[in-house]
């Protein structure tokens, strides 16, 4: 088993707030066995049967989805702690609506359903605080999945753009400060090309309207962005 394995499940938002002596108890309790995979292969495949929710310990994976032309499309990208299949976990559809796929060298687990919502044999004082994470989670991505159908509705990139800087620029509630989402992270949540956007975003940054440098954001024409976004 890997040897940083409480270290690494507390730093995932399915083990938040449970401290370490609980994870220990947890840890025995799930009994979670660790699977290893190679550079270039699949950690789940869709379409295949679901083997419960994984936990990604150590290397870098993408969630993709795949056409019957076999065109991929790069939904998320997965580091150590993160956690994928929590939206087909409860579900009565027991098939990986999407593949995983190693980009690095990875090492997972995976726990079963019932290990997560059901009573816990050893009553095990933080499986309480794994269940309203779980709850936690899937709420979280509810509502992400809510704000992506909204983009949807944008037509054009720069509008789309402008939004985003904008609800950014009042989270933060100044006009400086750093993007949360990585560039190509930012064109998936987007639904536009990570060249596409770069290229936008430099157009934007010619006329004046904002300023970067790698996760750095200066607006320097809000009210331009919000005729933008508006229009």
């Amino acid at each position: 088993m890997c040897n940083n394995l409480g270290k690494i499940l507390m730093g995932s938002p399915l083990f938040d707030s449970i401290s370490a002596n609980e994870l220990e108890s947890m840890i025995h309790c799930l009994q979670p066995k660790v699977y290893t995979y190679k550079k270039n292969s699949y950690i789940t495949i869709g379409g295949e049967p679901f083997t419960g929710l994984g936990v990604l310990l150590t290397g870098e994976a993408v969630v993709i989805k795949e056409n019957v032309a076999g065109s991929r499309n790069v939904m998320t990208t997965l580091r150590a702690g993160h956690i994928f299949g929590e939206m087909i976990a409860f579900s009565s559809k027991k098939i990986w609506p999407a593949s995983v796929f190693a980009q690095t060298p990875c090492s997972v687990i995976f726990l079963a359903p019932d290990k997560i919502a059901g009573s816990c044999a050893n009553t095990c004082t933080g499986h309480t605080q794994l269940i309203k994470n779980m709850l936690s989670i899937l709420s979280e991505k509810a509502l992400l999945l809510n704000r992506k159908v909204e983009y949807l509705t944008i037509s054009s990139m720069r509008g789309k753009i402008s939004t985003y800087l904008l609800e950014q620029c009042r989270l933060a509630e100044k006009q400086v400060f750093n993007l949360s989402l990585s560039r190509n992270d930012l064109a998936d949540f987007l639904n536009v090309s990570r060249t596409a956007l770069s290229r936008e975003m430099g157009r934007m940054r010619d006329e004046g309207l904002i300023e970067f440098y790698r996760t750095s954001i200066k607006i320097h024409d809000l009210e331009t962005l919000k005729k933008i976004a508006d229009s």
